[in-house]
């Protein structure tokens, strides 16, 4: 256990492996409970989760652990990892906790936190919890131990603060959405959000068995939406990812738009009417160059981050910025959430379409991407490609073939065992050939 367990965002892997074990998931827990208890009668953790069989499992044992410490838990279900972050702070609890691994496979899962505030973790809290565990806590005694109940109510609260996040007095009348919850957690909450919106709803990926999360729908594979978009002759489309923290949009005509074109449009239109807190947008370094551009035209600044939408929130708290998120469609609005909302930022583009009466097509496209592209390379075991000359070498040769027209972005995924090559250039050949040969070095290290 000396690998390091926190990662980009929380704790993740292959469920029944370390470290997605329930014996993980306990001491986990009993960590996190000795860390979070504050000097108050009651202590509370909220917990959700997203459509994987795995979800019993681990929710039964983080149950365990913050119980021993004397914590009472809330287990609320099957909600969106934004819920948890609204519901954390709502209930007055001391630590919110999702069970999810977001957008991977089913065979998946994660452990993600959050503090009293609705905000996930920094790296120090995270540092304190793995040491805690580390060392091992003390238990609390025999009638101090907290109690569990199922919290009935949460789909509904979460449902009623979306729609608040909605124009006031405006509606989705005549408007025909289909919305792609990919199986997971969203599957109930985005429907009825649209439906009380009064929009016609097209559902797909509603229909969640604990093997199917993400297989083939969602944002991960917004085609399946594109298709349903065109048989059906609808406005727009909605994608969102197994716990619903990330959103793609596909207009009328089937094409899709990413974070970088939603968050465009949103801070365009908030900087339009005062509300882009100092004109500025908190995005990560895989955002478009198209979008920075188009932003500076526009008198907009655009800070980047390390990726990971918890580095774009901790940047915005900072700069008290209230927009930011990420390309792969986690957008973060604090005005409404603690962190990317797929849903709410979907509302926030029917809000475009209905105060402005443009389709969905004429607000999808703010900008002209320039050229990128990005391919993932599995890598096995412990092998580390990027600490290889051979990598190194074509790295380095690759940033000076593109010069100023262009760049490279390499880097290990912190969720997955995955390297990451991206590139941008104005020349699409020049392009290919630059993150070819990376990759192809990158392969040979793995």
């Amino acid at each position: 256990m000396g690998d390091k367990l926190f990662g980009t965002d929380g704790v993740r892997g292959q469920a029944n492996s370390w470290p997605m074990t329930a014996e993980l998931a306990l001491k986990l827990a009993t960590a996190a409970g000795r860390y979070f208890r504050r000097d108050k009668q009651e202590h509370r953790v909220v917990i959700g989760k997203d459509t994987r069989l795995s979800g019993y499992m681990i929710e039964n044992a983080l149950t365990a652990g913050f119980t021993s410490t004397g914590m009472n838990v809330f287990l609320l279900g099957p909600v969106p990892t934004p819920a948890i972050g609204y519901l954390t702070h709502s209930l007055r609890a001391d630590v919110g906790v999702m069970i999810s691994a977001s957008h991977n496979q089913a065979i998946d899962n994660g452990i993600k936190f959050f503090g009293p505030d609705g905000f996930k973790l920094s790296d120090d809290a995270e540092e304190s919890i793995e040491a805690l565990m580390n060392r091992g806590v003390p238990l609390t005694a025999p009638e101090n131990i907290g109690r569990a109940k199922r919290f009935e109510d949460a789909r509904g609260r979460y449902v009623e603060y979306a729609k608040t996040t909605f124009p006031y007095r405006k509606r989705l009348d005549g408007l025909r959405v289909v919305i792609d919850c990919a199986n997971g957690a969203a599957y109930r909450t985005a429907p009825e959000v649209l439906w009380e919106l009064g929009a016609e709803v097209i559902t797909i990926g509603v229909e969640p068995n604990g093997f199917n999360i993400n297989r083939n729908c969602g944002s991960t594979h917004p085609e399946t939406a594109a298709a349903k978009v065109v048989e059906t002759r609808a406005d727009i489309g909605i994608c969102l990812d197994g716990d619903a923290d990330r959103v793609v949009i596909i207009d009328e005509q089937g094409r899709m738009a990413d974070g970088d074109q939603i968050m465009g449009l949103i801070a365009c239109r908030w900087a339009d009417e005062g509300r882009l807190a100092g004109d500025t947008l908190v995005a990560t370094v895989m955002s478009n160059l198209g979008l920075e551009r188009h932003l500076a035209d526009r008198g907009i600044d655009l800070k980047r981050t390390a990726v990971g939408d918890r580095y774009v929130v901790e940047a915005m708290r900072e700069g008290n910025h209230t927009l930011g998120g990420e390309q792969s469609g986690h957008i973060v609005m604090t005005d409404y959430a603690t962190t990317g909302d797929g849903l709410i930022a979907a509302l926030q583009f029917l809000s475009a379409m209905v105060e402005t009466g443009k389709t969905a097509s004429q607000l999808a496209r703010v900008f002209e991407p320039v050229p990128q592209k990005l391919i993932n390379v599995r890598y096995e075991g412990d092998t580390q490609p990027l600490e290889t000359d051979d990598v190194k070498t074509a790295i380095a040769e690759g940033e000076k073939t593109l010069g100023s027209d262009g760049r490279l972005l390499i880097r290990k995924s912190g969720t997955e065992p995955l390297i990451r090559v991206m590139g941008e250039a104005l020349d699409p050949a020049l392009l290919d050939k630059v993150v070819t040969d990376v990759v192809e070095a990158v392969k040979r290290a793995s």
